[in-house]
């Protein structure tokens, strides 16, 4: 099977990353500079790159809300507002990814347990492969888990889910998260 990639960054937006009520979340600056470079190398392959940004974080015309300037879409690339934790749920992110004949993803953003994790298994269920890039996703901790301890939990965790015709494998930033490497192991 032909394989086509996508970039799909999650909830990567000022008020998540710096805060103050949401934010920062762990390493911000290593995150940031991780997604930049991700960015960078998928605009320079022609690799579509695909937003989404959540409704609740801050109203919508305020400075949290915006897509983080670091790391800012460009005036023709899809960008996916949402309301659920699911950036598939309520929204066109499927059919457009459909439309483009994406059938892997190589996931980054924020925040680690709640969007980016669901997000991963909504598109295995939908039948896409999903590079969840281990150095590129954040949150911030709570009272029972440090947020290190959180994004390596959801790594492991994440790492081989299975769900009929997609699953997930993690994959650090120095790899080729682009490629896929899921057909090694049907």
């Amino acid at each position: 099977m032909q394989r086509k990639t996508a970039l799909l960054v999650i909830d990567v937006q000022v008020g998540i990353v710096e805060g103050p009520e949401i934010g920062p979340v762990f390493q911000k600056e290593d995150v940031l500079q991780t997604i930049k470079k991700l960015i960078s190398t998928a605009r320079s392959q022609s690799i579509p790159v695909v937003y989404v940004q959540d409704l609740d974080v801050a109203a919508q015309d305020s400075a949290e809300f915006q897509i983080h300037p670091e790391i800012a879409p460009l005036s023709d690339e899809l960008v996916i507002r949402k309301k659920a934790t699911d950036a598939f749920q309520l929204t066109e992110l499927h059919k457009e990814l459909q439309a483009r004949e994406i059938n892997h993803l190589a996931v980054v953003g924020c925040k680690t347990e709640y969007c980016v994790d669901t997000t991963c298994r909504r598109a295995t269920t939908l039948g896409y492969d999903v590079t969840l890039v281990a150095d590129a996703h954040s949150t911030t901790g709570n009272d029972v888990l440090s947020a290190e301890r959180i994004i390596a939990h959801h790594n492991a965790l994440l790492h081989g889910l299975d769900n009929v015709s997609g699953f997930v494998m993690v994959r650090h930033s120095g790899e080729n998260v682009f490629e896929p490497t899921h057909d090694q192991y049907r």
